[in-house]
């Protein structure tokens, strides 16, 4: 055999060792890592835990503190909870503090309270009440976890020395091939939280974990009775948090007045058939509270923050397939622009509480646009529209972004033209 030969036959030997002396490695590796997916003893592991003193967050601070972790609990006071104490529904008010606290001294960990009312007020309240002004209808809760909880709670566990920051969220942290971790659905549909979490980076999700993802809420507090925790029977929060009255609106009339400027209540063409005392008090696809005599449903089709119009019409008129979209985030395999090309095939929700539909993403315009296969009824600006890889199951998030605004392509009008030509003249009429 020639010299080349040999060489070439001691190349491919060594490749070939090499790569199973790396696959060895990796193997030993993983065998190394601990129940959070983190190289160490579980002693040896220091992790935060975001305490909001309900169920979930304690759960998840009592099982990592039973399996030996290096527990320590934060609780974030983000804003004036003197009003919201005995609030049910409410959450980071002041009794739920107190209630993070006295779990923290039942299972045994440091507990610290830090003040993010400045922050909070900042990055979510004054962006809520932008948001709605603009006649918007926006998620303070996926804001709050972007901005205050994954980036400002996030920096202050690593300067603690901390590994990892854990939540009681309701989603999954999964380990990819290259090391890299994806965010997938709850094993519990009904509690899967991962429409809030679309906006989550790859950097964030390798620190972040989410202890309860793989189960159901029986199952949290069942364990809460185990460990003997005061809040296995706490109600969930329901109320956006920083809202103890349960009426945004005044939160928004202090901050934008005019947002609660009366105007006109329109139809499709234009015509004034009503007024209104605010656009902050509607949202696209509303049906009640219109204020408005009718012998067919309307439905509120669009707010106009300039003009200070609402635009009602028959259901027909909700129907829209074409969204177009910003502050995309996209955490799915490769760089967004590289894998897009003309199109790729993806599921999107529109809103937290309708399952995902079949659409395509698109570039569009130096952004992105969304295709809905079939259309989707009440698409409103400010709602986010989540991407996963499935219809259903514990489907892969891969991104998402804001709605900034939303259309009927010309085949959506062309089906809904006949229905609305008789309705419209009843109102007017």
């Amino acid at each position: 055999m020639c010299s080349k030969a040999l060489w070439t036959k001691g190349f491919f030997q060594y490749r070939r060792g090499a790569r199973k002396l790396a696959a060895t490695v990796i193997n030993d590796r993983l065998k190394m890592l601990n129940s959070l997916d983190l190289e160490g003893r579980p002693e040896d592991t220091r992790i935060v835990v975001a305490m909001s003193g309900g169920v979930d967050s304690s759960v998840t601070a009592a099982l990592l503190k039973s399996q030996g972790y290096d527990v320590v609990g934060i609780t974030l006071q983000l804003y004036d909870h003197g009003a919201a104490t005995h609030r049910k529904g409410a959450c980071c008010a002041g009794r739920d503090i107190h209630d993070a606290r006295n779990v923290a001294e039942r299972i045994g960990i440091p507990h610290y309270v830090l003040d993010y009312e400045s922050r909070f007020k900042q990055s979510v309240i004054d962006n809520f009440a932008d948001s709605y002004a603009l006649g918007e209808t926006p998620v303070p809760c996926i804001e709050c976890n972007r901005s205050v909880k994954f980036r400002d709670l996030l920096a202050t566990a690593r300067e603690l020395g901390a590994q990892a920051l854990a939540t009681g969220h309701y989603v999954v942290s999964r380990r990819l091939a290259d090391g890299s971790r994806s965010l997938t659905c709850a094993a519990d549909a009904d509690r899967d939280q991962s429409y809030f979490l679309f906006a989550t980076t790859r950097e964030q999700l390798d620190f972040l974990r989410f202890p309860l993802g793989d189960m159901t809420k029986p199952q949290t507090r069942e364990l809460a009775r185990r460990f003997d925790l005061e809040v296995a029977d706490k109600q969930d929060s329901q109320d956006i948090c920083f809202v103890p009255t349960g009426r945004y609106t005044d939160i928004i009339g202090r901050l934008k007045p005019n947002a609660i400027a009366p105007g006109d209540i329109v139809d499709l063409d234009g015509h004034v058939i009503g007024q209104h005392q605010g656009i902050v008090h509607f949202t696209v696809g509303q049906r009640k509270g219109l204020g408005i005599a009718s012998g067919s449903p309307l439905y509120v089709v669009k707010l106009d923050a300039a003009t200070r119009r609402v635009v009602v019409g028959p259901r027909e008129a909700l129907r829209m397939d074409r969204i177009a979209l910003r502050d995309v985030n996209w955490i799915g395999d490769g760089a967004l622009d590289r894998v897009i090309g003309e199109g790729i095939e993806i599921y999107v929700r529109v809103r937290s509480t309708r399952a995902p539909q079949p659409a395509w993403l698109r570039a569009a315009d130096g952004g992105y646009e969304v295709e809905l296969v079939a259309g989707e009824e009440g698409v409103s600006p400010g709602q986010a529209c989540v991407f996963y890889d499935a219809a259903s199951g514990q489907a892969r998030v891969l991104g998402g972004g804001f709605i900034r605004s939303a259309s009927a392509s010309r085949a959506i009008r062309a089906a809904t033209q006949d229905a609305l030509a008789p309705i419209a003249e009843a109102v007017r009429g």
